[in-house]
């Protein structure tokens, strides 16, 4: 038997065959629907109910079942496409796989007896919400659109920033069952084209059923990484202002069917610590907004470590921070109490998820403010871890990425469990280790360092991290790099 079977001109051979693709009869929404274009020659429509538009389907089949006989060439296709059916999107096929797709996808499908050619009707209409400000990058001042779910809205959100011929969008699908479609967008002048190739050759060659979790299993097959490291190599943004900036410093970006986020890569460790605040403020708030976030960052990572340090060497303090330490006697050991606050910390983070927008607020009064009074008072817990935890969680939430904000602290608990296990060479090795692991981690582009522009140091590219420079350099500098 064929296993991809071409169209024939009998009707009846062709809808035996589509019933084989494609179980009309077991799935509801799948439909068949039979009719007659002019007096005499028999039809087939079909379609997924809930995709199709209705005017657009009441349209079509009142100007198939209404054309006078006289009007019917031999070349009936060529009659309906160029003639008839005056929608937009139209093509032939012959193919039954092609069809089955197609279909599957939300396209419409006619056959025609007679003829071993059938015609393609894009009509579809997902369900779609609008363009919402994104909750995890909102901006003080800015746009206030979103990317969604629907792919064909996103990559319209881009343009609308990009009205550049060279920016090209590539369409293909991954996944055996599920067929995703999936877009690599990038602007053709500006691109690394052997980073493209690499990208479009591993997406090509992805072997999987479903990308389950959308753009997050895309970058699992994409990018193998050790389990132990938490780094994240591609970076996700839900802001079509973001992608638009990203696309014009020579990234590349992987839109996924079904998903309001976007990656984009290659990109640095530096790239999780920028947000769109920055350039949306003056240029000296921009700045010092970036160093109040490292400052963020490094208290999220280092602090409650650096603490618990010091204050069980306290030989290591000089005189003017010798107040640091708790005054009174305490019963669970100080690292206990930092391991204790730190799960109680991710349990109200988990919480809050799970969590009715409506109670949101109740639940972090109670996990925030009783529950760490209450500890303290009975003594499970000394004030000063409970503070020291509290600046490293707010610290957390201030970095930009959520994924990198999550390999801080995967790496703040390493340093914690380690310093009070061993000490102050707990400490230092666990520091080693992390500083290894950052250094031997690569971005997706073949050859360049996860921490460059530090390591290796480059002065100019640093200093556009380190403060926020004016648009009109970014540009002069963006200019003469692609003259």
């Amino acid at each position: 038997m064929n296993r991809n079977p071409k169209l024939s001109s009998d009707i009846n051979q062709n809808k035996s065959i589509i019933k084989n693709y494609l179980p009309i009869k077991k799935s509801f929404d799948l439909i068949g629907r039979e009719l007659i274009i002019g007096q005499s020659i028999d039809a087939y429509l079909l379609f997924i109910d809930g995709f199709a538009k209705d005017d657009i389907m009441l349209w079509i089949l009142d100007i198939l079942q209404s054309l006078p006989e006289n009007k019917i060439s031999n070349d009936i296709i060529e009659t309906l496409i160029k003639k008839r059916i005056g929608y937009i999107e139209v093509e032939r096929f012959t193919d039954f796989e092609q069809m089955s797709t197609m279909v599957l996808s939300g396209a419409l499908a006619l056959i025609v007896d007679g003829v071993d050619e059938g015609i393609l009707i894009d009509a579809r209409e997902y369900p779609v919400r609008s363009p919402q400000e994104p909750e995890l990058e909102k901006v003080s001042r800015g746009s206030r659109d979103g990317l969604v779910e629907t792919i064909i809205f996103n990559t319209a959100l881009i343009r609308r920033r990009l009205r550049d011929p060279n920016l090209i969008f590539e369409i293909t699908s991954v996944g055996k069952r599920s067929k995703t479609d999936v877009v690599i967008a990038y602007l053709d002048d500006l691109v690394d084209k052997q980073l493209l190739k690499e990208v479009q050759d591993k997406i090509n060659k992805i072997d999987v059923g479903a990308l389950v979790m959308a753009e997050k299993t895309l970058e699992e097959l994409l990018i193998k990484k050790h389990w132990y490291n938490p780094l994240p190599q591609v970076k996700f943004t839900e802001r079509p202002d973001v992608v638009a900036a990203h696309l014009l410093e020579g990234h590349i970006a992987i839109i996924v069917d079904t998903s309001p986020s976007i990656m984009l890569l290659p990109v640095t460790m530096f790239h999780f610590t920028q947000h769109a605040e920055d350039y949306y403020q003056n240029i000296m708030v921009g700045t010092y907004y970036r160093w109040i976030r490292f400052l963020g960052m490094l208290s999220a990572f280092l602090l409650p470590p650096l603490w618990l340090l010091l204050v069980e060497n306290k030989e290591l303090l000089p005189n003017f921070l010798q107040f640091i330490g708790p005054k009174d006697e305490f019963t669970i050991p100080l690292t206990i109490q930092l391991l204790l606050l730190e799960f109680g910390l991710d349990i109200l983070r988990i919480s809050s998820i799970h969590t009715p927008s409506a109670l949101n607020t109740s639940l972090g009064i109670i996990g925030g403010l009783i529950l760490s009074d209450l500890a303290v008072k009975v003594g499970i817990f000394v004030p000063e871890t409970v503070l020291y935890m509290a600046i490293a969680g707010i610290g957390t939430f201030a970095t930009p990425s959520l994924e990198f904000a999550l390999a801080i602290r995967i790496f703040r608990l390493f340093l914690l469990i380690m310093t009070g296990l061993i000490g102050i060479w707990g400490f230092v090795g666990a520091l080693i280790i992390i500083f290894i692991i950052i250094c031997s981690c690569r971005s997706f582009k073949y050859g360049k360092a996860y921490t460059w522009p530090l390591i290796p140091l480059k002065l100019k590219p640093l200093s556009h991290i380190l403060f926020r420079m004016p648009i009109p350099k970014i540009n002069h500098d963006s200019n003469k790099k692609n003259s």
